[in-house]
Formats: structure tokens, C-alpha cells, sequence
């Protein structure tokens, strides 16, 4: 179980404290978990969706990005704003976009690029809410972290040392590919049509996304992971509503 608790304390902003500092073998092993982190957001923000039924509706769809922000403590929005900064200001240089990525202070094409994918998230639950797709809520968290796993299951991690790099070399990747076939058969269990079309979706994005990275970085790091992650789950959101 303690991989498991590994994925929840570094996904998740529950209250979760681990007794010491893992072993990197556990550390590789808690990626298979993050499908099931992504699950549990999922059943929370459902769970609140049916709870919030009759609230007026801009404040419905307020309150479950709120969670939905809230739930991951913004990590994967920091990783966003640093990536969203580093690849303009990198200026197509590898070590330059890197150097940047480790800078914490966010510039203005960081601010706008958050306050778009915010905006259109935001107005994409509205729209999901009015439709009465409420399983969405579910999958589409699911989805994002599925993705996480599929990143470090097929991309090098370029920057040595530190978390990600033992995430990288631990990962046990036969049980990570059946992990991420069961994922996906859970969406299509959970949400029917609605998860073939967030399934395309969702390999389109990151078939392209990995194909940025691998070319201005020759892999992924820490930050363009969490980029990866919201920006997948903001078009899921929005494809699904317009499809």
C-alpha cells in the first residue's frame, strides 16, 4: 500500500504523511497508483456535482474547479505556468527552456496562459453541467493522470537527479502498460461513448504534446508533465462538450 500512499501525498493535497522518505523502488511503484489518484478525484468531484444540483449554475461549475484546483494543490498548474514561460523565453534552446523551467517567479505568458486554460475549463464544466454529463467529472481526472504514467512509460526524463529521475528509472513498465489498459477500460465502463471520444481525444493531445517536448527538450521533466496533464484535461473537457 505504501506506493499508493506515495501517489496520494504527491498528487493530492490530502492530508497524507508517509513515515520516512521511500525507497526509489517504491517511488517507481507509486506511478502504477496514479490512475487511481485521477479515479478518486473523479468519484469526489461526481459525488459534489450531484451535491451541488439546483445551486445556480455559474456557481456550480465555480465550485467544482475550485475542488477540482484545490484537490491537487495547483501542482500540475505550476508546472503549466514554468513550462508555458520556459518555451517562450527559451527561444527554441534546450538548455535555455530548461534553466527557465527551474526559475519560480512566473511571467505574464505564465498569468495568461493560466487564466485560459482556467477560463475555458471553467466554461467547458458550465456547458457539461447544462448537458447533464456529469460522468465526465469522473473520467476525465482519470485520464489526466493515466497520461502522467503513459509520459514516463515512453519518454525520457532529461533532468538528472532528484524525484522524477527515480520515478523514470523505477518504473516497473510491463505492469505500467497493463495499468494503463485498465484504465482505460474502466473509462469505457464508467462513461460508455463518452469515453471513446475523451479516449481519442486524449491520445491525440498527447501523441502531439510528447512530440513538443521531444523536440525542443529531447524528453520530458517535472513541468512539462504537469503541462501535459492540464492541457489534456481542458480539451477532453471542452471535446466533450462540443462533440
Amino acid at each position: 500500500m505504501l506506493p499508493l500512499w506515495i501517489a496520494l501525498q504527491f498528487l493530492s493535497s490530502l492530508p497524507i504523511r508517509l513515515p520516512g522518505m521511500p525507497e526509489p523502488e517504491q517511488l517507481g511503484r507509486s506511478l502504477l497508483f496514479y490512475p487511481l489518484v485521477g479515479l478518486l478525484f473523479g468519484v469526489i468531484l461526481w459525488a459534489l456535482n450531484l451535491a451541488l444540483a439546483g445551486a445556480p449554475l455559474l456557481l456550480h461549475a465555480a465550485l467544482l474547479l475550485t475542488v477540482w484546483v484545490l484537490l491537487s494543490g495547483a501542482l500540475h498548474l505550476d508546472g503549466l505556468a514554468d513550462s508555458a514561460d520556459a518555451w517562450l523565453g527559451g527561444f527554441g534552446d534546450r538548455e535555455r527552456t530548461l534553466t527557465i523551467m527551474k526559475d519560480p517567479r512566473s511571467g505574464p505568458i505564465a498569468v495568461v496562459t493560466l487564466v485560459l486554460v482556467l477560463l475555458l475549463k471553467f466554461a467547458a464544466l458550465l456547458a457539461l453541467i447544462e448537458q447533464g454529463h456529469g460522468l465526465a467529472l469522473i473520467i476525465v481526472p482519470l485520464l489526466g493522470r493515466a497520461a502522467l504514467l503513459g509520459l514516463f512509460l515512453t519518454t525520457p526524463y532529461v533532468r538528472a537527479g532528484g524525484l522524477g529521475q527515480a520515478l523514470a528509472d523505477h518504473l516497473p513498465r510491463k505492469a505500467g502498460w497493463w495499468v494503463l489498459g485498465g484504465s482505460a477500460l474502466a473509462c469505457l465502463l464508467i462513461a460508455g461513448f463518452g469515453a471513446v471520444v475523451a479516449l481519442v481525444i486524449s491520445v491525440v493531445v498527447f501523441v502531439w504534446l510528447r512530440q513538443v517536448m521531444m523536440r525542443r527538450l529531447g524528453g520530458t521533466t517535472g513541468d512539462t508533465a504537469g503541462a501535459l496533464l492540464e492541457l489534456l484535461e481542458m480539451v477532453v473537457l471542452a471535446g466533450l462538450v462540443l462533440v
